[in-house]
């Protein structure tokens, strides 16, 4: 792992984590572009840290809020929207793993999230959302969480995913984006201490260090600025300009698994 190799991943990272596009999609696209075999697993977890991080630094008042009153229906709404994502990753693992080998799964991943952006969009004004974080049903998170859990395979934005889960259920344009980014702290998290016990951490004894640093900081650099796109985005009703990006490299990714 070089220095411009870790700072590549990380920005690809760091946008892609958020902006309704799919990381993991773009993830394995570039690493066939780049010819690069899949990154170090702690490599991979720090750059998902790093993201992270970019949530904490954009969020950090709703955070607070939740750790003083722990006990809120935020807390409860976050936990029960992670569920669906815990029992798939946990159930049905591999059968993920297998689909992150596939350009044809990113492909058709891609379509479906422009499809689903698209469709949100749409059925948001007509619904004219306006349901918060008091009004929203326990029913109306577990779409969100259903959305969050398909979004586990490579192509589907978890981000967009979730904030069109969001639309769809009612949701206000800002909560369906608030609620998106900090249903993602126990789900990037849970997952990188999952991965952390067959990470190798002591090869990084001894190698050089810096691309472990450079990377997840870029990551978390990139990956506020993508959280303040998003945000204004969705505030506009804007998100969907997304979904022609995504059938355009999910129509390319496709021709070059039959063509490559």
């Amino acid at each position: 792992m070089t220095i411009l190799q870790s700072i590549w991943l990380g920005i690809i990272q760091g946008l892609t984590e958020f902006l309704p596009v799919s990381s993991s999609g773009h993830l394995v696209i570039f690493q066939h572009i780049l010819g690069m075999k899949e990154a170090p697993l702690t490599f991979d977890i720090l750059l998902h840290w790093g993201t992270l991080i970019a949530v904490f630094i954009a969020f950090w008042d709703d955070i607070v809020a939740i750790v003083k009153r722990p006990f809120c229906k935020l807390t409860y709404l976050i936990i029960l929207g992670c569920i669906p994502a815990g029992l798939a990753g946990v159930f049905l693992q591999s059968y993920f793993e297998k689909a992150f080998e596939s350009l044809l799964v990113v492909g058709l991943g891609l379509i479906f999230t422009g499809f689903i952006l698209k469709r949100s969009e749409k059925i948001s004004r007509k619904n004219l959302g306006f349901v918060d974080e008091s009004e929203a049903s326990y029913m109306d998170v577990l779409i969100v969480g259903l959305m969050q859990a398909i979004a586990i395979i490579p192509g589907i934005s978890r981000s967009g995913s979730t904030i069109a889960g969001g639309l769809i259920a009612g949701f206000s344009r800002d909560f369906a984006a608030r609620f998106s980014f900090l249903l993602s702290i126990p789900v990037i998290l849970g997952a990188g201490l999952i991965q952390l016990k067959d990470a190798a951490i002591t090869s990084l004894i001894g190698s050089n260090i810096l691309p472990y640093i450079i990377g997840p900081l870029t990551a978390a650099v990139f990956g506020l600025l993508a959280i303040k796109v998003v945000m204004k985005l969705v505030r506009q009703g804007r998100l969907s300009v997304f979904s022609y990006y995504c059938y355009a490299l999910g129509i390319l990714t496709i021709s070059a698994h039959f063509f490559m």
